[in-house]
């Protein structure tokens, strides 16, 4: 996989997470200060989607705990989450966002992915 073509600008709007697919890893577009960023959309907590998430001064705020990554890092910033997101190269360009995601990037984002899955269910009572 490699740089593609993801959204449309108007897509992101200044304060807005958005949930969008680079083949199948899901990617979640947001815009802080006017600069787009592109991070996995799980949580390294407990895998909750970013999409649906806020966008803050300080970084991507999780809306499940309250956890905040850096958007130039994926570096949580505070609590309770203490692994990093995976960020993903991401440049605008005529009207379009493009998302770089190597191979090593989405094995990334979709390892992370698996590995807050099982803790989510095992919490809930509902794996082993």
């Amino acid at each position: 996989m490699d740089c593609q073509k993801i959204a449309r600008s108007g897509q992101a709007p200044e304060g807005v997470v958005r949930r969008f697919f680079a083949g199948e890893v899901e990617v979640a577009v947001s815009r802080s200060d006017g600069e787009v960023h592109a991070t996995s959309n799980h949580c390294s907590h407990l895998d909750c989607l970013l999409s649906s998430g806020k966008v803050t001064d300080e970084g991507l705020l999780c809306s499940c705990h309250g956890s905040v990554f850096d958007y130039t890092s994926g570096e949580p910033l505070c609590p309770p989450a203490n692994r990093p997101i995976t960020v993903f190269p991401v440049r605008e360009e005529e009207g379009h966002i493009w998302v770089d995601v190597d191979d090593e990037l989405a094995e990334a984002a979709m390892r992370r992915r698996a590995v807050g899955a099982p803790q989510a269910g095992r919490r809930r009572g509902l794996i082993g």
